[in-house]
């Protein structure tokens, strides 16, 4: 019972997902290709509310679910692992149709084909777990 309020984010999470086409191969090929604004559209949306909403949870030093601080790190020095994050992530998006948001989604939306996806993105995350250690940070 305690993980209802997850599973009835997600869905929610996954209805706005069909809604606004973001899960749509069409839409990501247009993003890629430049055709189109509405997928820059959606991630700049998101990006605006992310620091706005970071900036609110700065300014009102809100506390996470278990009552700590929450803490903002410096990632200017790190910032080419982001970099190469980012480029390992866009390669993935561009190659599947799919960033990680809507995997299950498509799944649930009659694309089957995407549990190939799923299985390849949990391979990819144990395998960084089981190499972490030796990897710089």
């Amino acid at each position: 019972m305690s993980y209802l309020k997850f599973i009835v984010t997600g869905i929610i999470f996954g209805i706005m997902f069909v809604k606004a086409e973001v899960i749509s191969w069409y839409r990501i090929y247009e993003m890629f290709r430049f055709e189109n604004f509405h997928m820059y559209g959606i991630i700049g949306s998101a990006v605006v509310f992310g620091i706005i909403f970071t900036q609110l949870v700065k300014k009102s030093k809100l506390r996470d679910m278990y009552g700590n601080d929450i803490i903002f790190q410096d990632k200017m020095k790190t910032w080419p692992r982001y970099i190469l994050g980012g480029i390992i992530f866009g390669l993935g998006w561009a190659m599947t149709g799919a960033c990680p948001g809507p995997m299950f989604t498509l799944v649930g939306a009659g694309f089957p084909i995407f549990l190939v996806v799923i299985l390849s993105a949990i391979a990819g995350t144990w395998t960084y777990g089981a190499i972490k250690d030796k990897l710089p940070h």
